[in-house]
């Protein structure tokens, strides 16, 4: 395996990431490197509803060590359901395609795959999936 692979914790909320991720980033400090709403993707101009607009699709804020903080908010409209459990994952952040895809199959093997290995609008492959033992992972390459 790669020298480079990073793991990151994910974690979900239900319409409170950005208020949990102002509370980490006084914690810990540091600038977002990212924050995207589920109003501004790409292809769902009209079709967000009011009420999920400016929820949080995707936030990473640097915490040390080469570690990231990454959440999201869910989205009901979509039939997104927080519950304990679906909560927490585990993000991996390998440096090639081929490392992501055969760590995807792996992973996935015997678990539910909810969103295939592939690439995505934002420029990076991605995969999501539930492992065999209960655990959700995913998997992001990105892309230069």
């Amino acid at each position: 395996m790669g020298t480079g692979l990073r793991i990151n914790p994910y974690l979900n909320f239900d319409g409170t990431t950005e208020a949990a991720f102002e509370f980490y980033r006084s914690v810990f400090g540091g600038e977002y490197i990212q924050v995207e709403r589920y109003g501004n993707m790409p292809g769902t101009e009209g079709t967000v509803p009011a009420a999920e607009v400016n929820r949080i699709m995707h936030i990473s804020l640097p915490v040390g060590g080469g570690t990231v903080l990454m959440g999201s908010d869910i989205s009901p409209s979509r039939g997104h359901v927080l519950s304990q459990g679906n909560n927490v994952l585990l993000s991996l952040h390998p440096e090639t395609v081929d490392e992501g895809e055969r760590l995807f199959t792996a992973l996935s093997d015997g678990g539910r795959v909810d969103m295939p290995f592939a690439k995505m609008f934002w420029g990076a492959w991605y995969g999501a999936f539930t492992d065999r033992f209960g655990i959700r992972w995913m998997i992001n390459v990105a892309q230069a």
